[in-house]
This record gives structure tokens, C-alpha cells and sequence, in this order.
């Protein structure tokens, strides 16, 4: 039974920071690729960052680079998102996803399809 379980959003002011967690279970957590998503509301959900948990390999969206950083803990089967210089933009509900793939080319968070599993979801409220 795979459980993703996110933690650390809240309420932050513009120019912020926050640091998600996602912790997984009862799941093959090396060599597979986790994600985060996130949707606002009356908007779909898009992908924000992913990390190939065998090489560490990471993706992340173009709308976040250079201030969102994913990064794990293998041992603990954690990932994290680490969100600086937060702007009200960027408040919506944030999904840890993973997903089963062969290679790091692969392990992209440009479509939520392709990840099989989803967390609850934690929210990120910037104003």
C-alpha cells in the first residue's frame, strides 16, 4: 500500500520561504521518479520539480527555477521543495506524486499522467 505524505505548507508573506516534505511508504523508492504539483483554484494542475531517486537527477518547471529546489533523503524515503522568494502566485495546493520509470530521462514533472500515486496535498497560501 504506497503512502505519500506531504508536510509544511502554510502561510507565508511575499519574499518567504517554505520547506515541503514528502514522506513515502510502501513503495520501491530508488531508481523511480517523485514529483510535486501543485493547482490553484479554477486552474489545472502543473508539475513543479522532480527527482530521479537513483542519481538524484533533478527537473523543475522553467516558472520556478532559481528559487524552488527539490532534493531527498533516501534514507528516510523523504523528498523535499524547498520554495524561496514566495509571491502570491505561486499559493495553491501542492501534490507529492511518484511514478515507476525506467530511466532519469524519464522522470519529468510535465505531466501529471504519468505519476500513478498522489499525496493528499498541502497548501501554500502566499500573501
Amino acid at each position: 500500500h504506497v503512502q505519500l505524505v506531504e508536510s509544511g505548507g502554510g502561510s507565508v508573506q511575499a519574499g518567504g520561504s517554505l520547506r515541503l516534505s514528502c514522506a513515502a511508504s510502501g513503495y520501491t523508492y530508488s531508481s523511480n521518479c517523485m514529483g510535486w504539483f501543485r493547482q490553484a483554484p479554477g486552474k489545472e494542475r502543473e508539475g513543479v520539480a522532480a527527482i530521479y531517486t537513483g542519481y538524484g537527477s533533478t527537473y523543475y518547471a522553467d516558472s520556478v527555477k532559481g528559487r524552488f529546489t527539490i532534493s531527498q533523503d533516501n534514507a528516510k524515503m523523504t523528498v523535499y521543495l524547498q520554495m524561496n522568494s514566495l509571491q502570491p502566485e505561486v499559493t495553491a495546493m501542492y501534490y507529492c506524486a511518484a511514478a515507476h520509470v525506467g530511466h532519469s530521462d524519464y522522470c519529468l514533472a510535465d505531466n501529471a499522467a504519468d505519476f500513478g500515486y498522489w499525496g493528499q496535498g498541502t497548501q501554500v497560501t502566499v500573501s
